[in-house]
């Protein structure tokens, strides 16, 4: 964890440095490559500590930590770009930041926030005391045979691709909302816009909580399907509905991907009896789909029109939309139902 904070650190100072186009791809590469390599470290571990059957409710509780993060930034990102401007009547951060940031690119303060925030998450790492973790050979990254002989079951491919078709619907939505809106409904981008991508991070927050109850309750297949439906319905309001309509059905997209993503990667991990890291590993290297989609989103839009675009996002979420059909794990998640069941039983 430490080694992967440390090159997101390196990412985001070089480019707070150095804020040039050439820079900034090197920079997002080291970032984005950080990040997989603290999920593929994680995931497994979680599934471990937390107990597999109670896995799904523990990736949501991260999610419900993630999103949180993520509802944050946007409103500091709007809150910066605004007032960095004239930092005289405001805090020492802004008056800090006004000395380093290019006056034509203020945005590009949200960088020497990221070296900010990291070097204090390195802080943390560094001086905290974690107890030793043994970890199992299943459980660690394994060797090419390892992955080759995962990559020959259907059901590693498959989970493969819902990790792909999900980190693209979220980003796919989240990319492109800001602009779709003042495309659209000539909202501003800087303000209205980012307040919408806010609002996606943040009903994302409160769809996990919401999950993690349900998850208690409900199959998480069962869960998967309802919030998939869901996130369809929205999508259609956000590309068709009048302005208002889609101002709100973009952010409520949030709320339904909220338990996507703990739900897929933990019936992906308990559907397979082994090597759970190379797995984690493999499923990880999915999120590539957070940077495909938004092209592919992109590109039909240049063609087709922004609207039509968007529309791929049908495709993706309908795939994940298939996964509470198909997923056949060999560890259910475990529900109040199940604990009374044993409770019974013994």
């Amino acid at each position: 964890m430490v080694l992967s904070f440390a090159v997101a650190l390196v990412g985001a100072l070089f480019f707070a440095l150095f804020p040039v186009y050439q820079v900034s791809l090197i920079s997002l590469f080291l970032i984005g490559g950080s990040m997989a390599a603290l999920q593929v470290a994680i995931n497994p571990l979680l599934r471990v500590a937390g107990g597999e059957e109670h896995f799904a409710f523990n990736e949501a509780f991260a999610q419900l930590v993630f999103g949180a993060a993520s509802f944050v930034s946007p409103q500091v990102y709007s809150y910066v770009v605004l007032h960095l401007e004239d930092p005289a009547k405001e805090n020492l951060l802004l008056k800090a930041l006004s000395r380093v940031v290019p006056a034509s690119l203020p945005w590009v303060s949200m960088y020497w926030i990221f070296t900010l925030v990291i070097a204090v998450m390195l802080i943390a790492l560094w001086t905290s005391r974690f107890p030793q973790v043994t970890r199992t050979e299943e459980e660690r990254a394994g060797a090419l045979e390892m992955y080759a002989h995962l990559m020959k079951k259907p059901v590693v491919l498959l989970f493969f691709a819902s990790i792909f078709m999900y980190v693209g619907s979220e980003q796919g939505t989240a990319d492109w909302i800001s602009e779709f809106l003042a495309h659209y409904h000539g909202y501003d981008p800087h303000t209205t816009g980012a307040a919408a991508v806010a609002w996606f991070w943040g009903l994302m927050t409160a769809g996990c909580a919401l999950g993690m109850l349900l998850l208690k309750l409900l199959d998480s297949r069962k869960v998967l399907l309802c919030f998939s439906l869901a996130a369809l319905a929205c999508l259609t309001v956000a590309l068709f509905g009048p302005g208002p309509a889609s101002k709100l059905a973009f952010p409520a997209m949030g709320f339904c991907a909220s338990v996507m993503w703990p739900i897929i990667i933990s019936l992906g991990l308990n559907s397979v009896a082994e090597y759970h890291g190379p797995l984690a590993g493999i499923l990880c290297v999915g999120i590539m789909g957070g940077a495909i989609v938004p092209l592919i989103i992109g590109r039909l839009g240049d063609t087709f029109g922004l609207r039509t675009g968007m529309m791929f996002l049908y495709v993706t979420f309908g795939w994940v939309l298939s996964v509470s059909f198909w997923a056949k794990p060999l560890i259910a998640n475990v529900t109040l139902r199940d604990k009374k069941a044993r409770q019974v039983t013994s």
